[in-house]
C-alpha cells in the first residue's frame, strides 16, 4: 500500500447552510441575530473526501443528490475541488441541513430535506467502483447496507464511522457487523461503557476500533488487544467544528495506506481533525502531506504534546 492507493467513499453529501449564534437560542419565540452564514457542501462522505483528497490520495465519492439547484451546487463544489464524484438521483431532493453552530462548539443539526429512504441506485455500477478501489469507506447512509455483500464478495476491508451512536439503536447492526475497521464518538454512547463495546468488537474480529472524545482526544483498541490512548490537539484555532471527526478517519486511513505504525496514524488523525476545525469548510485548504508531516514532527515526533 502506498499514497496512490484509492479509495472509494460512499454515502454522506447534503447541501448545508451554516448558521453561527453567539448561544442556542431558547425554546421560545423570538427573534435571533446571526454572527455568520454561508452556505456549503456538508455531511460525513464530504468531509472525508476532501481530506483525503488533499492528502493526496485519489478519491472516488458516491451519493445520492436531487435534479435540483443545491445537488447542482455539489457538482459544481467537486469538480472545483477535482474529486471524482458519481451520483444517482434521489426523487426527494438533495438533502438538505441547517446547522446552527454555537460559540462552545456546539451543533444543532436540522435535517430539512431528508432523501429517500429506500433509493434506487446503479447497483451494477457500485459494484464496478468496489472493484476497483484499493480501500472502501461505507458511510451509515441507509442504501449503503445494500452494499455489504458486494464488497465482502470483493474481498475489500471496510472502514466505517458510527458517529454518534449510542450502543442500542438497531439502525446501525448491519454497519457494525460487516466493518473491519469502526470508529465512533463516545458522546451519545457513554464514558463507562464505550471500552466495553470496543472490547466486544475486537473479539468479533474487528482490525481497529477508535472511540473519539472530542477536546480529550481518541482511545483505539487494536486487534493485537493494545489500547492506545491519542491525546487532541488544542492550539489549532477552532473556527467551526464540522468536519473534525471526518478529518480524523481520513488522517488515520492515510497513515494506513502508507504503512506508518498505528501510533502514528492516530496522530495523523489527531492533526487532520485539528486542522480541520480551524476552517469554516469540512477541511483545512491549506492541509497537504508536506503539511501533516510538519505538523506530525512538530507535535508529536520531537516534544510531544
Amino acid at each position: 500500500m502506498n499514497a496512490q492507493d484509492s479509495v472509494l467513499i460512499i454515502g454522506g453529501v447534503s447541501w448545508n447552510a451554516m448558521v453561527y449564534v453567539n448561544a442556542f437560542p431558547t425554546p421560545q419565540p423570538q427573534t435571533v441575530f446571526s454572527r455568520g452564514f454561508h452556505e456549503t457542501v456538508g455531511s460525513t462522505g464530504s468531509g472525508k473526501a476532501l481530506n483525503l483528497h488533499r492528502l493526496g490520495m485519489p478519491v472516488t465519492l458516491h451519493a445520492l443528490i436531487g435534479d435540483d439547484a443545491p445537488g447542482q451546487a455539489i457538482r459544481d463544489f467537486f469538480n472545483r475541488e477535482g474529486i471524482r464524484f458519481i451520483y444517482d438521483i434521489d426523487p426527494a431532493g438533495t438533502q438538505r441541513h441547517i446547522n446552527l453552530m454555537d460559540k462552545e462548539e456546539g451543533r444543532i443539526s436540522i435535517f430539512v430535506v431528508y432523501g429517500t429512504f429506500e433509493p434506487a441506485f446503479d447497483m451494477k455500477r457500485l459494484e464496478t467502483l468496489i472493484g476497483e478501489h484499493d480501500h472502501i469507506v461505507l458511510n451509515i447512509s441507509n442504501y449503503c447496507r445494500y452494499l455489504i455483500p458486494l464488497i465482502k464478495q470483493a474481498g475489500k476491508a471496510i472502514w466505517c464511522d458510527l458517529h454518534d451512536y449510542d450502543g442500542k439503536n438497531p439502525f446501525y447492526d448491519d454497519f457494525i457487523k460487516a466493518a473491519d475497521y469502526l470508529f465512533m464518538s463516545s458522546d451519545a454512547h457513554g464514558i463507562k461503557s464505550y471500552r466495553a463495546f470496543m472490547e466486544i468488537q475486537i473479539a468479533a474480529g474487528k482490525r481497529l476500533v477508535v472511540s473519539t472524545h472530542g477536546k480529550n482526544g481518541s482511545t483505539a483498541l487494536t486487534a493485537d488487544g493494545r489500547w492506545i490512548e491519542t491525546p487532541a490537539i488544542s492550539e489549532y484555532s477552532m473556527k467551526d467544528t464540522n468536519g473534525a471527526g471526518d478529518g480524523f478517519v481520513a488522517g488515520v486511513l492515510y497513515g494506513y495506506a502508507n504503512n506508518y505504525p498505528i501510533e502514528q496514524c492516530l496522530q495523523f488523525g489527531s492533526i487532520v481533525g485539528g486542522l480541520a476545525v480551524t476552517s469554516l469548510e469540512l477541511a483545512a485548504p491549506e492541509l497537504n502531506p508536506t503539511l501533516l508531516a510538519t505538523e506530525y514532527e512538530r507535535l508529536f515526533n520531537r516534544k510531544g504534546i
